[in-house]
């Protein structure tokens, strides 16, 4: 008879777990820890958070469409037709005709001639990159890129040389100093999501022109806001097709979840064979995939939205700029009160939920060191009150902290 042995935890003071205990403490002292808060409504101006009233600030909804009759109307008809699940990645049996509907309706929307969904902006990114650039090639990204380009840079395992954020001279001595490459790509966001400003995009266009490299964007945050029908960054600067792929997402300003990439159908074709994270996860649901062709109408049909949130944009600008912080121009949804140290930007975002306003707190290693802030966001659905009441919030919330020589605006 087998002898029965009782397991018995593991005290030793360098066991796995008293390491990772020790390093969520270290993540307390320094500011760092992060934690999950509930949200009991739907993503709308006024929501419940930890079963108190607040106004959201820190939602990526930037157009109200999560929320939206039409495309919950959507999704609905879509589950009772297909269900609730795809059923298995689409290169198995998992590619419905509305994943096809849905490419063809972003490519048309992007003016590119193909398109592939991902996931999420996260797979998108990753996929798109470990894929197309490998060994003997190099990739330029910008010092504050989105992790998930960082994660696909370096999955890539290619070069990667990192320039100073939209810094086109320092990008181009870069370039000049790489040689003997097979491939060349610069890539960048176009809205950054920490700071709300945009990359400097002619330049970067005619930096790849002129030294052969590929051009690749992520306008995640930009898609639906930007431009004058809300293609992105690109449309903003007339440069709609100017790079080789663009990535965006699905779950922001339109509402649903997943992103996509637009690009050559060549390439279109190689992200299919060689994506990793295209390739090997179920693909998306029927009811998302209804939602984000749905949001997609509204956002051609109704571009008072984009008008709403751009007048929205300006009004918390002019407020945040009238208590000693900047915003970069030209303004845009994303707006961040720049505390520099860990623990100045977290007791703001609690002075401010004490008065009713949830904006969320960023740390390192979202942001570079001594950046911490409080970052907002606007929608189309917020009022000319809710700013109102969120700015006399942020007034007395930086008065409760001290004076503004205790406290570091963005230089």
């Amino acid at each position: 008879m087998r002898a029965q042995t009782e397991t018995q935890p593991n005290n030793n003071a360098d066991s796995p777990y008293s390491l990772i205990e020790d390093r969520l403490d270290s993540l307390r002292a320094e500011h760092r820890y992060r934690f999950l808060r509930r949200v009991e409504t739907a993503q709308e101006a006024r929501i419940m958070l930890d079963g108190e009233p607040v106004l959201l600030f820190c939602s990526n909804n930037y157009l109200g469409l999560a929320n939206h009759p039409d495309l919950k109307a959507a999704a609905r008809e879509a589950v009772d037709r297909f269900g609730c699940g795809s059923g298995a990645s689409r290169l198995i049996s998992g590619n419905m005709h509305l994943h096809e509907e849905l490419e063809e309706r972003l490519a048309r929307f992007k003016q590119y001639p193909a398109c592939i969904l991902f996931g999420s902006g996260y797979a998108a990114n990753v996929g798109v990159l470990s894929s197309l650039m490998e060994r003997g090639d190099i990739i330029f990204s910008d010092s504050l890129n989105h992790a998930s380009i960082i994660d696909g840079c370096r999955l890539s395992r290619a070069d990667v040389k990192i320039y100073r954020h939209r810094d086109t001279e320092h990008l181009e001595s870069l370039i000049r100093d790489a040689s003997g490459y097979r491939k060349r790509l610069i890539v960048t966001d176009t809205l950054f999501s920490m700071d709300g400003d945009l990359a400097p995009l002619p330049d970067l266009v005619g930096l790849a022109r002129r030294h052969d490299c590929m051009l690749m964007l992520d306008e995640a945050h930009a898609v639906g806001v930007m431009g004058s029908n809300g293609r992105g960054v690109a449309e903003h600067y007339s440069l709609d097709d100017a790079a080789d792929i663009s990535v965006g997402t699905l779950g922001k300003a339109l509402g649903s979840f997943g992103a996509f990439a637009v690009c050559r159908p060549a390439v279109r074709e190689y992200l299919v064979n060689h994506a990793r994270s295209l390739i090997y996860s179920t693909s998306l649901p029927p009811p998302v995939l209804a939602a984000a062709v749905k949001a997609l109408d509204i956002l051609e049909a109704e571009p008072e939205r984009r008008q709403r949130l751009a007048e929205n944009a300006n009004r918390l600008a002019q407020g945040i700029r009238a208590l000693g912080f900047s915003v970069p121009e030209p303004v845009t949804p994303i707006q961040s009160v720049i505390m520099g140290e860990e623990a100045k930007a977290m007791s703001l975002c609690e002075q401010l939920l004490q008065r009713g306003v949830y904006a969320q707190g960023i740390r390192p290693p979202t942001v570079p060191p001594e950046t911490s802030r409080v970052r907002f966001s606007l929608m189309a659905t917020h009022t000319d009150e809710d700013i109102r009441d969120a700015l006399d919030a942020l007034a007395s919330s930086l008065a409760a902290l001290g004076p503004p020589s205790l406290r570091r605006a963005r230089e």
